[in-house]
């Protein structure tokens, strides 16, 4: 029997699964727990100010690669749309700070980045990690500080579309 060092990946990338598989996402109705981020220019932004507004926190593997470069782009892109939903943005990652400061300069990033490199605040939302990256994941945090939806399989393609729908949707029902 021969193995291969992806044949062992897998099975370790199966068993982290497998181990964190008994503490969900943190649910629908829960309160956001605090995530402090900076954006470009400095400016620090809490989530717990953010109250009265809907805010999005999502996880991601890490800075500057493919699909997360992906992910960012599109929150980027759609940014003047959230701007405009009264919406603020936590991108959040295990990169420490220097390398969010390159990740938002390089792609024009606007809103801010959360380093976690000790896992302090994906374990408060319960994202899985393996091998120190965190899981493609987000949730919506509703005016009330509750989370109102999570995102556990994220498309980095069509998340901020699919994020500006929801938002849209969510404000039509209680109108």
């Amino acid at each position: 029997m021969t193995i291969t060092l992806m044949s062992v990946l897998g099975l370790l990338t199966r068993f982290a699964s497998i181990a964190r598989a008994d503490e969900p996402l943190l649910a629908v109705g829960a309160a956001a727990p605090e995530v402090v981020g900076a954006d470009a220019k400095g400016t620090t932004f809490k989530l717990s100010a953010q109250k009265g507004k809907y805010a999005i926190v999502y996880f991601y593997p890490k800075d500057d690669t493919p699909g997360c470069t992906k992910e960012a782009c599109a929150f980027r892109d759609a940014f003047d749309k959230f701007v405009a939903a009264g919406v603020t943005i936590f991108g959040v990652s295990r990169d420490a700070e220097p390398s969010h400061k390159a990740f938002m300069q390089k792609y024009t990033l606007p809103f801010p980045l959360v380093a976690d490199p000790s896992g302090v605040v994906a374990k408060a939302y319960h994202v899985p990690s393996t091998f120190g990256y965190d899981k493609r994941v987000s949730f919506l945090v509703a005016p009330d500080g509750k989370i109102v939806k999570v995102y556990p399989d994220v498309d980095p393609g069509v998340h901020a579309k699919e994020l500006l729908d929801t938002i849209s949707a969510l404000r039509a029902a209680h109108k």
